[in-house]
């Protein structure tokens, strides 16, 4: 299961969610496995039994003065309940101040304790924004990730197999580069991945014999972008004489990436092939898919057809030789 520490959040996005920790450092190693917070204003009540220990708790104003209602002694018992139940962390809003008996049973439960001067409302917005991206499924693939045509296509191959170069001629033929060598992957929704490049080497490529270049200063800004939906595989093997290949296309291979199955192609790569027409080519095929034609499949109704006119009809008084 995805998680982040709590400690993560509070380095990475605390500026951004306005976040300073106000007590419980200890539990800052603690786990938020869940993108969206719980706002559960019954606990000061005294009813703890729907809280989820894996979210980020919230209070707010309303939660706040309802407390400062309680007499002392019944806040004392809420704090210490609330606290004792291994929560994630809890964040105040609008820069509230803090009552003394919550910061003091929070050090004492080592649960971290924030306060954002963020509305309730807009820092609810954020954070589950923030946690959403980290919580997201993520791997990493050594291939190469373009833009063509406006569709995704990951390149994949065996080291040395041509990968970077058909990339390089597809960003000469005015198409974006989004990776090479390290492709960056989260799934973003239960049916899409996208792909990024990794921080280090992003918008660099690197060819045998030329060395390592930078796509972005070649080419321009047009010739790059930073991330894409990965809607289409490509995979480039060596020719192999024994090997059949699919020769009508009617039939959809998929590749498998964080349980999000993409549309595949094996292209088998020898000399004379020009790969970045190939790829182009399937991408402008890839896009009529999209949209529900399937050249292959209309290409086989259509024979099927001719043949059915064509072939002679026999009749019962048709006589037999």
């Amino acid at each position: 299961m995805s998680s982040i520490k709590v400690a993560r959040l509070l380095e990475e996005s605390g500026e951004e969610l306005k976040l300073s920790l106000v007590a419980g450092r200890a539990g800052l190693e603690r786990r938020i496995t869940h993108d969206r917070v719980q706002k559960h204003g019954l606990v000061l009540a005294g009813f703890f039994k729907h809280i989820h220990p894996e979210r980020i708790e919230v209070f707010g104003n309303t939660e706040l003065e309802y407390f400062g209602t309680l007499p002392p002694a019944r806040q004392d018992e809420i704090a210490e309940g609330f606290f004792s139940q291994t929560l994630a962390c809890l964040v105040v809003t609008k820069g509230l101040p803090v009552p003394a008996c919550m910061v003091e049973a929070a050090e004492r439960h080592g649960c971290p304790l924030m306060v954002t001067t963020l509305l309730s409302s807009t820092f609810i917005v954020k954070v589950q924004d923030v946690l959403a991206e980290a919580l997201t499924a993520q791997t990493s693939v050594h291939g190469a990730l373009l833009d063509v045509f406006g569709v995704g296509i990951l390149l994949l191959g065996k080291s040395g197999i041509g990968k970077s170069e058909a990339a390089l001629d597809l960003v000469m033929r005015g198409h974006r580069l989004v990776a090479d060598d390290i492709v960056e992957i989260k799934r973003k929704k239960l049916d899409s991945v996208y792909g990024s490049g990794s921080a280090i080497i992003k918008h660099h490529m690197e060819i045998r014999g030329l060395g390592i270049i930078n796509i972005k200063d070649l080419f321009g800004i047009a010739s790059i972008r930073e991330r894409k939906k990965i809607e289409m595989v490509v995979e480039l093997v060596e020719w192999d004489p024994g090997m059949e290949y699919d020769r009508l296309g009617i039939e959809d291979r998929h590749h498998t990436i964080l349980d999000v199955e993409i549309p595949k192609l094996t292209v088998p790569v020898r000399p004379g092939r020009n790969m970045a027409t190939i790829i182009e080519v399937a991408a402008r095929n890839q896009l009529l898919k999209f949209q529900g034609y399937h050249s292959a499949r209309e290409f086989q109704a259509q024979l099927n057809r001719e043949i059915a006119q064509v072939r002679p009809s026999r009749g019962l008084g048709d006589e037999v030789e």
